[in-house]
């Protein structure tokens, strides 16, 4: 339910590298269990980003351990790795504006086409309201991370419940804004 949306991974393991060297293992567990909880990393996704890190400059390998398997390579964060964090954490993401989102796009398209677009708007606002039960109680069990993450997620839940109420409010209106 809670989402990472747009995450930059490299940065994140570069961040997790700063407070030591690691193997890719211990990198995709560590992020899995601070950022990864509905999207764990894949180890294809973990060793293909070390590798373009390394290949830029913003890791090195510290060492390498031979076992019974294939080499593990411990990485670990250079300085300009070190001021690639400090410069991403410093700027400011975009807010996301929906400015044309599906939902908008259907409700208009039922309009055009003389369906109920009250009946979209009805049930979206359960789905909505389902995911919001799920995300309260997961957010109920968890940690402050958790519920964190929870909270986030539930408050852009909570502005698109408004907007569902205010498009239904307003559907008269909008049909014959359409239909000219």
């Amino acid at each position: 339910m809670c989402r990472v949306l747009r995450m930059s991974i490299g940065h994140t393991l570069l961040g997790l590298l700063e407070s030591g060297p690691r193997h890719g293992y211990d990198l995709k567990r560590a992020f899995d269990e601070k950022f990864g909880h509905d999207r764990p990393l894949h180890y294809g996704q973990v060793y293909s980003t070390m590798s373009r890190l390394l290949k830029n400059g913003l890791v090195e390998v510290d060492g390498i351990e031979a076992g019974g398997g294939p080499e593990r390579k411990r990485y670990a964060i250079t300085d300009a790795g070190i001021t690639d964090v400090e410069r991403w954490l410093a700027t400011p993401e975009k807010p996301e504006e929906y400015l044309q989102s599906t939902l908008y796009t259907k409700v208009v398209l039922a309009l055009l086409t003389h369906r109920e677009a009250a009946d979209i708007l009805d049930s979206q606002r359960s789905e909505h309201l389902r995911s919001m039960r799920i995300l309260t109680d997961r957010k109920r069990r968890g940690d402050l991370a958790d519920q964190l993450v929870c909270d986030h997620a539930l408050f852009h839940l909570e502005a698109d419940l408004r907007w569902l109420e205010l498009t239904a409010a307003r559907l008269d209106k909008l049909r014959e804004a359409v239909a000219k």
